[in-house]
C-alpha cells in the first residue's frame, strides 16, 4: 500500500514538472511590438503614410507600431528585408505601387519574387503627384515649363527619388508626353529629392501631394500640375496635368502593405481588418485628407489583382521607353 501511494506521487510529480516545462500556449496576436518597413527615407509619401497609420495601429492593437526606414536601391534593400523575415506579422512592409510593380521590370535579377515571396495585405491610401518648381524658376504653368524646357533642352535639373519609383517614371511620362528632356538627379528616397528642390539645388520635382501640399502653400515651391485625373479640393486653383495641354496624361502614387510569404490567412484577415479600421477612422480620414491622401484600404484580393495589373501597364512603359538602372 505504501509502495502503491509512493508511485501515485511519483507518477503526480511527474505530470506537474511535464505541465510546466511543456509548450506554453500560445500568445494572441500582438504579443509584441510590430515592425512596418518603409524602403525609403524619411520625409516622404510612403513614410508619411506609415507613420500615421502606425501611431493609430499601435493606439488600437496596444502594442508599439515602429517604423523602420532602410532606404536606397528603388526600395529594393528594404523590401528584401521583409521577404526575408519570419511569416509572424512583426515585420510588415509599407511600399509604393511604383517600386512594388515596376521593380520586376527594372532589375534583371531581385533578390526575392515580387509575387512569390510577398503576402498581399491591404493597398491602403493613393495620392497624386504635383509637378512642381523652384519658386526662382520664372514659370507659372505647365506650358510655360514646356516652352523652357524645350527651349534650354538638358539645362532644367529634375530631382528624383531613384530609378524606377513612382515620382521617376511620372516624370519620364511627362517628358514622353511633351518632348522635354530634363537632366534628372537621382536620390535615395522622396525626402531628400524634396528637401534639394525646396533648397533650389535641383528646379523641378514631381512630388507626391501629401509632402509638397505645405511647401506650396508657404511658396517655396510652386505647383504647376497636378497628375490625376481631377483636381483635388486642396489645389482647387491648380489645374491637372492632362487639362494643362497634356491630354491624357494621369500617374498617382498608391502605397501597400506586405507581409512575408507563409503568413498565415487568418493573421493576414486580421491585419487587413486593423488596418481599414485605423485608415478609415474618422481621425486618420480627416488627416490624410488635409494631405491630399485618399484612403483604399482594399482586400488582399483587391491588391493582389492591381500588383497584377500594374506591373503589365508599367513594365510596357518601362520597355518603350529604354528605362535601365544604371
Amino acid at each position: 500500500m505504501r509502495f502503491l501511494r509512493r508511485s501515485l506521487v511519483q507518477l503526480v510529480l511527474m505530470v506537474s514538472c511535464w505541465a510546466a516545462t511543456g509548450p506554453a500556449p500560445a500568445q494572441p496576436y500582438p504579443a509584441k511590438p510590430i515592425r512596418i518597413v518603409v524602403p525609403y527615407a524619411a520625409g516622404g509619401n510612403s513614410d508619411v503614410i506609415a507613420r500615421t497609420l502606425g501611431a493609430k495601429l499601435s493606439e488600437n492593437l496596444g502594442q508599439p507600431v515602429v517604423i523602420d526606414n532602410r532606404p536606397g536601391a528603388s526600395g529594393i534593400i528594404g523590401s528584401e528585408v521583409v521577404a526575408k523575415a519570419a511569416p509572424d506579422g512583426y515585420t510588415l512592409l509599407m511600399i509604393s505601387s511604383g517600386n512594388l510593380t515596376t521593380n520586376p521590370a527594372l532589375f534583371p535579377s531581385l533578390p526575392y519574387d515580387t509575387v512569390r515571396d510577398f503576402a498581399p495585405i491591404s493597398n491602403v491610401a493613393y495620392t497624386s503627384y504635383v509637378l512642381d518648381v523652384h519658386s526662382s524658376l520664372p514659370v507659372h504653368s505647365v506650358q510655360e515649363l514646356i516652352a523652357l524646357a524645350k527651349a534650354q533642352p538638358g539645362n532644367l535639373d529634375a530631382a528624383t527619388p531613384g530609378i524606377g519609383t513612382g515620382g521617376h517614371l511620372a516624370l519620364e511620362l511627362f517628358m514622353a508626353m511633351t518632348g522635354t528632356k530634363f537632366t534628372q538627379i537621382t536620390y535615395k528616397g522622396a525626402g531628400p529629392a524634396l528637401a534639394d528642390t525646396l533648397s533650389g539645388q535641383t528646379n523641378v520635382i514631381m512630388d507626391a501631394m501629401s509632402t509638397s501640399l505645405r511647401h506650396v502653400r508657404a511658396g517655396t515651391i510652386r505647383a504647376l500640375g497636378q497628375s490625376g485625373t481631377t483636381r483635388s479640393p486642396l489645389m482647387p486653383d491648380v489645374p491637372t496635368i492632362a487639362e494643362s495641354g497634356v491630354p491624357g496624361y494621369e500617374a498617382v502614387v498608391y502605397n501597400a502593405l506586405l507581409g512575408p510569404a507563409g503568413l498565415p490567412p487568418d493573421l493576414v484577415a486580421r491585419l487587413q481588418a486593423e488596418v481599414a479600421k485605423a485608415a478609415r477612422s474618422r481621425e486618420i480620414e480627416e488627416k490624410f485628407a488635409e494631405l491630399g491622401i485618399v484612403v483604399t484600404a482594399s482586400t488582399p484580393r483587391g491588391l493582389a489583382d492591381f500588383m497584377e495589373a500594374e506591373s503589365a501597364k508599367w513594365a510596357k512603359i518601362i520597355r518603350d521607353a529604354g528605362i535601365k538602372v544604371e
